[in-house]
């Protein structure tokens, strides 16, 4: 089974009244736990790479653990989508190597953290629209601002959508998803005491495009036993704070087809220290490759294929 569209997923999920949770991955590790996950319980899934992971990795390599989790799982319905994309061009670099989705946040400037104004939002995720659709590819965007900070996006600041934007926003842009600030925030501390959702600016813009697919970002619910755990192995997490299942259910029930989820699954974040391991035998194999006297000969010969090999034997 190749890729699923984004759209089909979501659309389903409409009209099954439930979300379809979107994952953000970095690894191999995240990746196979995420569709064990999947096949275990039966459920379509979106995997996502955010600019973090796009900084760790790159787009090629996400691409290609995607399309073995594709072949491990051909019953499971996967989609890949490009998260918080910062620009058009970005948005065409993921569509090109098969991303089936694109999120245009052009509620910030691309440098992720100056917020842009309503009509350059407009503005640059219609264009992302224009582009993508011509290949069958959906697009997300984002209206209002969310607080915290994913992988050093965001403002810092919480602006709450105002839904007589939103109705506007989806109207001159043509998007698929629209993703509302309503209280969430990204990061591991979402809300000082009890969390506060603004339900009714679920309700208002569902009403009025019941056929779009509403985002909820910032959804992790930072469970307090991994807060325990990494606490207890010299953490200093103390003010980390979730969302409630019941709240996300909540939203699902307003409108919420989509559903983003990235602290929860890198709590102790695997980039951290895999990073610099990776470093470590980048500088050990490096030396070893100079040591050896191969350094300075790939370009020395055009790689045969074995179908060149099995000619060349046989000769």
């Amino acid at each position: 089974m190749p890729l699923t569209p984004t759209k089909q997923l979501l659309d389903e999920a409409i009209r099954g009244n439930y979300a379809v949770g979107a994952y953000n991955v970095n690894n191999m590790e995240q990746v196979q736990a995420i569709m064990q996950a999947a096949k275990e319980t039966n459920s379509p899934v979106i995997l996502q790479a955010s600019r973090g992971a796009l900084k760790y990795t790159n787009m090629v390599y996400i691409k290609h653990l995607v399309e073995a989790a594709i072949e491990d799982n051909p019953a499971i319905p996967i989609a890949l989508n490009l998260d918080h994309g910062n620009s058009l061009e970005i948005c065409k670099t993921a569509i090109s190597l098969g991303f089936t989705s694109v999120m245009m946040d052009g509620s910030l400037k691309e440098d992720g953290k100056t917020p842009t104004t309503f009509e350059e939002n407009v503005n640059i995720t219609r264009e992302v629209v224009k582009y993508a659709h011509q290949l069958g590819i959906t697009v997300e965007g984002e209206l209002g601002s969310f607080g915290g900070f994913e992988d050093g996006h965001g403002s810092g600041k919480m602006a709450l959508t105002d839904p007589d934007e939103a109705v506007k926003f989806i109207k001159e842009t043509g998007v698929d998803a629209l993703a509302l600030s309503f209280g969430t925030s990204h990061g591991l501390s979402k809300f000082k005491g009890n969390p506060e959702l603004k339900f009714e600016i679920l309700e208002k813009v569902s009403e009025a495009f019941p056929y779009i697919s509403l985002v909820m970002h910032g959804s992790s619910s930072i469970l307090p036993e991994f807060i325990s755990l990494i606490n207890s192995y010299g953490g200093n997490l103390k003010d980390a704070s979730g969302v409630p299942i019941s709240e996300i259910q909540k939203a699902i029930k307003k409108g919420i087809r989509k559903i983003n989820i990235d602290s929860d699954g890198r709590l102790a974040d695997p980039r951290d220290y895999l990073g610099a391991a990776r470093n470590s035998i980048y500088e050990v194999y490096k030396s070893k490759m100079i040591d050896f006297g191969t350094a300075g000969h790939s370009q020395d010969y055009k790689p045969m294929t074995i179908k060149d090999m099995k000619e060349k034997i046989k000769k």
